[in-house]
């Protein structure tokens, strides 16, 4: 279902957790899984935006929500992993962030947001409910924000990037309602997965109001 979010550092993940109890074991293998900074494309394309709600999907430690939060966003992170989430809450617990237990496949979005962020959460080809749940979160006028690994980066990570929605996809599936911003491929500036992800994969939207 998903990769998972945020940059890898020295720690190389089996290939594609699904279950929340193979997260959490795959987040017990290690004090920190993934890196501390946030991920240059929400950097690059959030900088900039007038801060409202947003909603980062797959939070993991949360480095992305606490970067998010000191930009003034009030922050829902959302993560499968309840290891994950502990760890991040300890981390940071200020009033402006909600963690959230939360499987995009089984569990509703109860609110609609300014802001979706999905950093590194493959979705399945043969998948489209999960980008319309997904896309469905994001309020009229509000941003959506996907980055993926670069296929190739993929490939040479071991891992196979056929099988997934890439973003000409999700534009083609999402159709008229959205004007696109950003449909990239562009350099990390920070490797991860060892050096192999060099190039990410960034996509940004709008809802039309």
């Amino acid at each position: 279902m998903s990769e998972h979010q945020h940059s890898h550092d020295d720690h190389q993940a089996p290939a594609h957790p699904v279950t929340a109890s193979e997260w959490d074991e795959l987040y017990s293998t290690a004090d920190r899984l993934w890196t501390s900074n946030v991920n240059p494309a929400v950097i690059a394309e959030i900088t900039g935006l007038t801060p409202g709600s947003a909603f980062d999907l797959g939070s993991g430690e949360g480095a992305d929500v606490r970067w998010l939060a000191d930009q003034g966003w009030t922050v829902t992170g959302a993560d499968i992993s309840q290891v994950a989430l502990d760890r991040a809450k300890a981390i940071d617990s200020r009033e402006t962030i909600t963690w959230k237990a939360f499987d995009v496949t089984a569990d509703s979005f109860d609110s609609k947001y300014d802001l979706v962020t999905a950093s590194y959460f493959h979705i399945a080809s043969d998948d489209e409910a999960t980008l319309h749940k997904i896309a469905g979160a994001v309020a009229p006028g509000g941003t959506l924000l996907v980055v993926m690994h670069d296929p190739e980066g993929m490939r040479a990570h071991g891992r196979s990037p056929e099988g997934f929605l890439w973003p000409d996809d999700m534009v083609r599936i999402l159709g008229d309602g959205w004007t696109v911003v950003t449909n990239d491929n562009r350099e990390r500036g920070i490797p991860a997965g060892g050096g192999h992800h060099v190039n990410d994969v960034v996509l940004r939207m709008v809802r039309k109001a």
